[in-house]
């Protein structure tokens, strides 16, 4: 068996977005998108993708946008997120998440699931507290 190298999150390593299939599409000021393909293993028992895993890729995404760079060096802790699902995710899903407001602390984002069709999937909102990382630093 051949290990593969790990995906690059913008920037970071994330096992668990590596395991689930979440590719890191792009990265910007304030924003980030990102897709999951459909796998059977990620579904729930009518066929279609768990809220968990919505949930999870939507924490990702909406972090990422918080950053807003690959700077691996500024880090988000979630502190509160509210996710509403609207309709079931039956394939392949796009994720976008923009950042309203990022202060010195704490920063405030949103953030949808898509299907290919464009449907509204989930929508999020969250809360991060923003994570200076030093050097030598945990």
């Amino acid at each position: 068996m051949t290990a593969t190298a790990p995906q690059d999150y913008f920037g970071l390593t994330i096992p668990f977005m590596d395991y689930i299939g979440l590719v890191p599409e792009q990265i910007g000021p304030a924003y980030a998108r990102t897709s999951l393909p459909w796998r059977r293993d990620l579904t729930n028992s009518r066929g279609d993708v768990h809220g968990g895993t919505l949930m999870s890729v939507l924490d990702f995404t909406l972090s990422a946008a918080a950053r807003g760079s690959a700077d691996a060096a500024v880090g988000m802790a979630t502190i509160d997120m509210n996710t509403t699902f609207l309709s079931p995710g039956t394939g392949d899903l796009v994720i976008e998440a923009r950042c309203l407001r990022r202060g010195a602390s704490i920063a405030f984002c949103e953030g949808d699931v898509r299907d290919k069709n464009g449907e509204l999937v989930a929508r999020a909102t969250a809360t991060f507290k923003i994570i200076r990382r030093r050097p030598g630093g945990d």
